[in-house]
């Protein structure tokens, strides 16, 4: 595996717990409980998946994976958006979560077009 690979799956992971952290500070309400936990459920499949993808037997499966990882990614960021709409937790509590799980979607999606180009080139 690459440097940047590795990297990555660093930051993915770091996402994962920071998230973990979050989570255990979030409001004891019913919305809290039910939103956090489809936080957590995303941050850690969106590591999860990565992780998976970087190890992946083929291409395809590693394309596979990472596609996964690109929906939980966004999936992530529409948790945290939820969280600051409903105005559940305050904004300085989310910003550095909403700010790294938007660029690790960015990243995710571009490392799959960049995939989908090389092989339609093929």
């Amino acid at each position: 595996m690459n440097e940047l690979a590795e990297e990555f799956r660093q930051r993915t992971k770091l996402l994962a717990l920071a998230v973990i952290r979050f989570y255990q500070t979030l409001p004891k309400t019913d919305e809290a409980r039910i939103l956090g936990k489809q936080l957590l459920r995303a941050a850690t499949s969106t590591a999860a998946n990565y992780r998976a993808a970087t190890r992946g037997r083929s291409g395809a499966e590693f394309y596979a994976k990472l596609s996964i990882a690109v929906e939980e990614a966004d999936e992530t960021c529409f948790w945290l958006e939820l969280l600051k709409e409903a105005e559940i937790c305050s904004t300085e509590q989310l910003e550095p979560l909403i700010t790294q799980s938007e660029a690790i979607r960015g990243f995710l999606a571009k490392s799959r077009s960049t995939l989908r180009a090389r092989s339609k080139r093929s």
